[in-house]
């Protein structure tokens, strides 16, 4: 499959990668057609998606029986008059149906928004007047159902909801729509003589901003061919792969490592169904169905360290990864430690594919991002805009130049001043800041915001966050700036201590953990406050959210 859209499709240095990666760009292109469909043709019987939960359920699927399901799904989907261009927001958590529908409205030329099952009504509201959303297809719950149905008389354009459950669905609103009765109904799939350019806008996403309302980034059929990259490279997959990415579908990061650059490779997607997150369970589930590769948060890894590997025959992974925030060495290791497994970094944002990684061919450097992925220009920037030296913190961003790379979002959906603001004079700024070292490695320091200026000096909150998570007691750690008199502002840690140390927390604990950092890292960057916690304020994503700690810290 890679072959139809990569003109050398293996590559064995970065050199290679750098000189040679060159993508071959079908016209109109569409993932459900031209990749899905396709392995349907070639291999009906391969094994395209493994879907379990923590029930006890099972479902697999081939490439063949999912190009059956999605053609009912948007003839369905087609007869409650979804078509070309109309935005569809999905509220599915980890449901087996994501798939399908996902699929589906891609064959239709319908906007995918993928949400998740944590919106409010005001945020259900504030997503559809922003984007006009057409259509809901949710999951049958009652707080997202009754979420929705609380947000409709504020929605004028949403005119169906669709909902997915297990059994018939109790149906009282007639706006609402059972899948369970309704969807097998539908006449057979006749594929529209026009779906898509490839400009067309397929897919979009509010992001979860650490600060601001959500933006909606608009990404275009090309971002999906994008991701090839993301799943046959920095994941190292190939059709006997069977691979799992810890991401709720709600997220971003859903589409990274559960959809589409796994299915370029052939690779079967498998997805565990859960409420919340376990580490036990999730490694349980890794032994028993013999999971290869495995993509997960630094959170995760700092969980799964804590339990005994060993305990775990997980003789059949051969490859991890990880994104989402910066790696601290001390998980690497630990990990490696345990399971003789380096962690490949990767690096990008909800408004690109992976933009920086650790690939196959790469030794990774425990921390780093890697390096830039070949698909984008990447460089650092001062704040006069001229590039960065080594070792030098800057901002990380992306020469468009005249041409658009392959992954690179549309725009910000109806924003086109925040969309000039960040990308103007032919630059993309990321607004994340990093410094690479003399081999080309980049490594992160924060958000441009993040950055903490005391006594002249320039802080990186992850340099610190590092540091200390080196120290036994810690789990999670946050560093926010404090305003202060004499320094300008001071470093504070908001911990979350594991379990066997809380017992411990008080001043000479908190004098422990500055003397650690003392010694781990320059001095000068130690906490000069130190407050325990018992979980860290996060985005609907899993980011850390520094600004309501700062925020918090002002009161």
């Amino acid at each position: 499959m890679v072959e139809r859209f990569l003109k050398q499709t293996s590559f064995t240095s970065v050199e290679d990668y750098n000189n040679h990666l060159e993508f071959i760009i079908p016209e109109n292109f569409n993932f459900a057609y031209d990749v899905m469909d396709a392995w349907a043709e070639e291999a009906p019987d391969k094994l395209a998606l493994l879907w379990t939960n923590d029930q006890g359920a099972e479902i697999r699927t081939t490439f063949g029986q999912l190009k059956e399901q999605t053609d009912q799904a948007a003839s369905y989907l087609r007869s409650l008059g979804i078509g070309k261009g109309d935005p569809v927001m999905l509220i599915l958590k980890r449901r087996y149906e994501w798939w399908i529908v996902m699929l589906a409205l891609h064959k239709l030329g319908a906007v995918v928004i993928p949400a998740t099952h944590m919106l409010t009504k005001h945020d259900i509201v504030y997503r559809n007047t922003r984007a006009s959303v057409k259509a809901i297809i949710c999951v049958d719950d009652e707080y997202v159902t009754g979420q929705i149905e609380a947000a409709l008389p504020e929605s004028p354009t949403v005119e169906t909801v669709v909902v997915i459950g297990n059994e018939k669905v109790d149906i009282k609103n007639p706006m609402f729509h059972d899948w369970y009765s309704e969807w097998r109904l539908a006449a057979k799939f006749v594929r529209p003589e026009f779906v898509n350019s490839n400009d067309d806008t397929m897919l979009m996403y509010f992001t979860s901003g650490t600060s601001g309302e959500p933006k909606m980034v608009a990404h275009d059929y090309l971002y999906a061919l994008g991701h090839l990259s993301t799943g046959v490279f920095w994941h190292n997959l190939s059709e006997d792969s069977l691979h799992l990415t810890v991401a709720d579908t709600g997220w971003g990061k859903a589409v990274w490592g559960k959809f589409y650059g796994q299915w370029f490779a052939g690779a079967a997607v498998f997805v565990f169904d859960h409420e919340k997150f376990n580490a036990d369970t999730m490694l349980r589930q890794m032994e028993k169905y013999h999971v290869t590769s495995f993509c997960a948060p630094p959170t995760v890894y700092r969980f799964m360290i804590r339990e005994d590997l060993s305990r775990y025959d997980l003789s059949a992974l051969r490859y991890c990864c990880t994104a989402g925030e910066a790696l601290n060495p001390a998980v690497y290791d630990k990990f490696y430690e345990q399971t003789g497994i380096k962690l490949m970094e990767g690096f990008g944002q909800t408004e690109t594919t992976m933009t920086l990684g650790t690939m196959p061919w790469m030794q990774p450097k425990p921390g780093s991002m890697g390096m830039p992925n070949a698909q984008y220009d990447i460089d650092l920037l001062r704040p006069d805009g001229t590039s960065c030296e080594d070792g030098e913190k800057g901002e990380i961003v992306v020469r468009v130049g005249d041409k658009k790379p392959i992954g690179l979002f549309k725009e910000y959906y109806r924003d086109e001043e925040l969309t000039r603001k960040v990308w103007h004079d032919g630059v993309y700024h990321t607004g994340d800041v990093a410094w690479r070292d003399e081999d080309g490695y980049y490594w992160f320091e924060g958000r441009i915001d993040d950055v903490i200026k005391s006594s002249g000096y320039r802080i990186g909150p992850f340099e610190v966050e590092s540091a200390l998570m080196t120290h036994p007691a810690v789990v999670e750690c946050a560093i926010t700036g404090v305003p202060d008199e004499i320094r300008g502002m001071v470093v504070k840690a908001t911990v979350v201590l594991g379990k066997e140390w809380k017992a411990k927390a008080g001043d000479e604990l908190i004098k422990e953990l500055q003397n650690h950092v003392k010694r781990v890292t320059a001095p000068y960057k130690y906490p000069r406050i130190i407050e325990f916690v018992d979980e860290l304020p996060k985005t609907i994503s899993g980011k850390i959210r520094r600004v309501e700690i700062r925020e918090r810290d002002k009161k």
